[in-house]
């Protein structure tokens, strides 16, 4: 039978503390389990992120080359036979821009779009967006399309 004065925690729900720094009768006096001499000895310390421990890092050892253009316009590609396909499912009909291709989920609101010549488009489609690929608008003008470049 429990009563107050035989009452103790769960097996494993206390932890003694390691109480560092506290004399040297604590056990963890002295040098208060920091070693002897060095960086990590020292207050103050904290490691660069990559610090290798003076072995010269990765990001310096694997060679550089080439370069990402800041200015480089990235483009949403949605070839024809995408086109086509929605169409032939009642998804679009004879308009598509921005807006309806934002609405399906072919590209974001703050994407450019550029229609690509992949497959073959047999619907007449006004298309207007910001970019055609050569045979994209040749295939579409040839369906009696026609492409409006933004």
């Amino acid at each position: 039978m429990s009563s107050l004065h035989n009452l103790t925690p769960a097996v494993g729900s206390v932890k003694k503390e390691k109480r560092i720094a506290r004399g040297e009768g604590s056990g963890h006096g002295g040098t208060a389990t920091r070693g002897h001499k060095g960086a990590k000895s020292r207050s103050g310390y904290s490691r660069k992120i990559g610090f290798e421990g003076g072995q010269m890092p990765l990001q310096r050892r694997v060679p550089k080359f080439g370069f990402t253009n800041i200015n480089r316009k990235e483009y949403q590609g949605i070839n024809l036979d995408k086109l086509q396909s929605l169409v032939e499912s009642g998804v679009i009909t004879d308009i598509v821009n921005l807006d309806i291709l934002v609405a399906i989920g072919l590209a974001g609101k703050n994407e450019l779009v550029k229609i690509l010549g992949g497959g073959e488009l047999k619907s007449k489609l006004a298309i207007t967006v910001h970019k055609f690929t050569a045979t994209a608008k040749s295939a579409i003008e040839a369906a009696g399309g026609e492409a409006v470049t933004l």
